[in-house]
């Protein structure tokens, strides 16, 4: 079995086909997706979806691309992640790519964040853009090590790797590793410890090859999982039993449904 670390089925490209994407799942033997959140009004929307699918979880957080949005407090994301299908805090985290001033707000949200699933005792899904240095640091300060977390859709070099993994850090790979210029991401996926391996969609964005260009989907996190197999050297079997066995070990609120 597979699991889908990443997706956002609440999105119009996803949700308005939603039969036809959970069965592709299940053909490609993908057991398992995370719905993310995004921002709070939307919020609602992804739990639905985890509360109607025994296969999907949900996350709450205001991802930092997010400007003119409910602004998060740390009450409020503690009390909507009390739900038993949401195993996570987040997507949280820096992007300066379009915030190029590298605004103090973006900290704070972060803070915020990490504050509450420091509370609440759930790991974070963190996203992080042209802002890995900053991204790091926020974390250490925060104490961030003490519920951990996954680096999602990591693209960021060895030693950015190497220093989020010391953090206690998982790190998942998208479909971007099966792009044949991205040898940075190629080179980490190799060098990554089995253990804190995790693989994902980020749906319906960023397909894998053989179907880069088009809307992503859950089933097709089986082509991230086959290309880091290739760049490893082994079987499609032992990445899919690692990466899920990962999951479980650091989402423990979803070992336990």
């Amino acid at each position: 079995m597979l699991v889908d670390s990443h997706c956002h089925l609440d999105f119009p490209d996803l949700t308005n086909r939603l039969p036809d994407v959970l069965q592709r799942m299940q053909d490609k033997q993908v057991g398992l997706a995370v719905c993310i959140g995004v921002n709070l009004e939307d919020f609602p929307k992804v739990l639905a979806l985890a509360e109607q699918e025994p296969c999907l979880f949900a996350t709450v957080g205001v991802h930092p691309e997010y400007t003119d949005v409910e602004e998060p407090d740390e009450d409020r994301l503690v009390a909507l992640a009390s739900h038993p299908k949401v195993i996570a805090m987040g997507e949280t985290g820096l992007d300066y790519y379009w915030q190029k001033d590298q605004p103090e707000w973006q900290r704070d949200r972060f803070r915020t964040h990490i504050r509450a699933a420091k509370r609440c005792g759930k790991p974070l899904v963190v996203h992080t853009r042209d802002s890995a240095v900053d991204t790091l640091r926020v974390l250490k300060e925060e104490g961030a090590d003490t519920v951990g977390g996954v680096m999602h859709c990591f693209t960021e070099n060895w030693e950015i790797a190497r220093q989020a993994l010391d953090l206690g850090f998982y790190l998942s790979f998208s479909g971007i590793v099966t792009f044949k210029n991205a040898t940075i991401v190629k080179e980490v996926a190799q060098k990554c410890p089995l253990g804190r391996l995790l693989v994902e969609t980020d749906s319906p964005y960023l397909a894998p090859v053989p179907y880069r260009g088009k809307p992503n989907e859950p089933a097709y996190v089986h082509y991230v999982a086959e290309e880091i197999a290739r760049l490893r050297g082994v079987s499609l079997e032992e990445i899919a039993t690692a990466t899920t066995d990962n999951f479980f070990r650091l989402f423990k609120h979803a070992a336990r449904l």
